[in-house]
């Protein structure tokens, strides 16, 4: 079962350290084991994002494992659906959900909550404890 999804970056950042419980996360994307979705809006918050938390090495080497990767799926939002009102620079994983069709978000972020009760265009979201239990209970 193949899992198409998009990361918050929260989430991504949480996953890239061996040290992190959540490192089965980012180590199943390295081996294939479900696809990411993307957006060029997405991959410059990854690297801006995991910079400032880790270092600039250490984000271009994310970015670039990323970028290689044959599970990923690029996508270019054309429309802005704007669901999230509150934090609307969280609107791109949103679209980039959308237009590429993604079984969920993993995300932290409570803004999301909003897409519970979206009739159109459904999104789901799942948070990452409970993606990290999906991969263990899957392998």
């Amino acid at each position: 079962m193949n899992r198409y999804i998009v990361l918050d970056t929260n989430c991504l950042l949480q996953s890239l350290s061996r040290r992190s419980n959540y490192y089965k996360v980012w180590e199943d994307f390295v081996l294939g084991k479900y696809t990411l979705c993307i957006s060029n809006a997405i991959i410059e918050e990854y690297e801006e994002i995991i910079a400032s938390h880790m270092s600039p090495l250490a984000a271009q080497i994310a970015v670039e494992a990323i970028l290689r990767a044959n599970n990923v799926i690029r996508v270019d939002a054309h429309f802005q659906f704007d669901l999230i009102k509150t934090d609307p620079d969280d609107n791109k994983f949103v679209d980039c959900a959308i237009v590429a069709n993604a079984d969920y978000i993993v995300t932290e972020d409570k803004h999301f909550n909003v897409l519970k009760n979206s009739p159109f265009p459904q999104v789901k979201i799942k948070r990452l404890h409970e993606f990290y239990e999906e991969l263990c209970n899957f392998n």
